[in-house]
């Protein structure tokens, strides 16, 4: 999964040597822009392990070693690709780690048989909803009690 640029590289996440980075740019980075959760919420700090654990998480790095750049985690269900979660380090924005994290993810679903990406986005999260718009995702509704966006993409 070597990117072009040479030491750049699309992985497998370790958990013993990725989690705790991940952890904290999902605490950093994620949890701030999300009306449901806080990053004084334990119970939902606690519980990232086991849901990285589940489904697929795949690391941007510099070296089979290194900590994440990004990440991206996500589930397959059926014929759907459902992303959970997608973090670029803010040092390391505006490089396409995104969209290649996302590219990676829908190459794997795509090679198992999902047509369909689905994706939830925070309403106080700009940003992502531009990049994901940008993509090729299509808002379908906005969730009240969760302040989110449904969006997907035909894959």
């Amino acid at each position: 999964m070597r990117e072009e640029s040479g030491m750049l590289m699309i992985r497998a996440r370790i958990a013993r040597t990725d989690d705790d980075e991940i952890i904290r740019l999902i605490k950093k980075e994620l949890i701030p822009l999300s009306y449901s959760a806080s990053p004084r919420d334990a119970q939902t700090i606690r519980e990232l392990p086991k849901r990285l654990s589940d489904g697929t998480s795949l690391v941007y790095s510099r070296t089979k070693r290194s900590i994440p750049l990004g990440f991206i985690h996500y589930y397959l269900r059926g014929d759907t690709l459902l992303y959970d979660m997608l973090v670029v380090h803010p040092q390391h924005r505006d490089k396409k780690i995104g969209t290649r994290l996302l590219a990676k993810a829908e190459e794997e679903a795509k090679a198992k048989g999902c047509r369909i990406g689905r994706l939830f986005v925070d309403l106080g999260n700009p940003r992502a909803q531009r990049l994901y718009t940008r993509l090729g995702f299509q808002t379908i509704r906005y969730i009240h009690e969760v302040r989110c966006y449904e969006m997907i993409k035909w894959l």
